[in-house]
């Protein structure tokens, strides 16, 4: 099985390859990481990559390879929470409207068009303003701001799917609404949605990276990659490891769950495979 997925789907394994070494690292940081990654020793501070640091120090002297590698826990923390989140409101709202149909879909559609109107991260830097950045913070604003395209597809495949026969066999028979919904059309609709989750992780932990350098993320001494990128930027001249190693981190990560996304669509895309849904 392994041997066919590299044959068929080389790109689906490497990103999965990536995101479980990303895995390992977050949960075993604390005996990965050779040193404290918020220990400063202003004696070694600047330091190039050696056999001592190997991705050198930063200006404070703490370890550049240990605060990657303890970055690294909250770039998987955040993707995960803040999509968690807005899958969960995402399925919610686009299976509802696209159930129900009529005023309901009407009203829950002209809302997600007002958000969409709303630039994603300007509105979240303005969420974050005004209730104070944390990591907590980010991953909960995240997750509340970025389901709008996520409840337009889940909306799409439910207008589809609450037609087929096996819908309509179940509502013959007095099944309720929301076992309907829960039992037979979102089972049938996990593809599309387990892709978007995928490939929106990525985004997630760019959003991250993004507000963090800007100072509205995750706050220091906690090392995530973006403030790392943000408190290295003044030296790039002088000590090019400071933005290129949490740099490379992030870009690697990102391209891991995109090769995993696109290669989940391609293995879960029915007109790809042959086949239709099963009800």
């Amino acid at each position: 099985m392994f041997k066919h997925y590299i044959k068929t789907q080389p790109l689906m394994v490497w990103g999965a390859g990536i995101i479980v070494l990303l895995v390992i690292t977050a949960l075993g940081s604390g005996l990965l990481a050779p040193m404290d990654p918020i220990q400063q020793t202003l004696t070694d501070r600047l330091l190039p990559p050696s056999f001592q640091h190997w991705m050198g120090t930063d200006q404070y002297g703490r370890d550049v390879f240990s605060r990657i590698i303890y970055g690294s826990r909250v770039s998987l923390a955040v993707g995960l929470v803040a999509v968690s989140i807005y899958i969960f409101i995402g399925t919610l709202v686009g299976s509802v409207a696209g159930y129900y149909g009529g005023v309901i879909d009407t009203l829950l559609m002209r809302l997600v068009d007002v958000l969409l109107c709303i630039p994603t991260f300007f509105l979240i830097l303005m969420v974050i303003a005004f209730v104070g950045p944390s990591i907590i913070n980010v991953m909960v604003v995240i997750g509340l701001t970025s389901w709008t395209d996520l409840s337009r597809l889940v909306r799409g495949e439910v207008l589809s799917l609450k037609e087929r026969e096996f819908v309509q066999a179940a509502k013959v028979i007095g099944m309720k609404d929301s076992r309907i919904i829960l039992k037979h059309i979102l089972p049938n609709a996990m593809g599309p949605i387990l892709v978007q989750a995928t490939l929106g992780i990525g985004g997630v932990i760019l959003l991250e990276s993004s507000l963090s350098f800007l100072g509205l993320g995750v706050q220091p001494p906690t090392p995530s990659w973006g403030n790392m990128l943000q408190e290295g930027k003044d030296h790039l001249t002088d000590a090019w490891w400071l933005v290129t190693f949490p740099g490379l981190a992030i870009f690697i990560t990102v391209l891991g769950y995109n090769l995993l996304g696109q290669g989940l669509r391609d293995l879960l895309d029915p007109r790809l495979k042959g086949s239709g849904r099963k009800g």
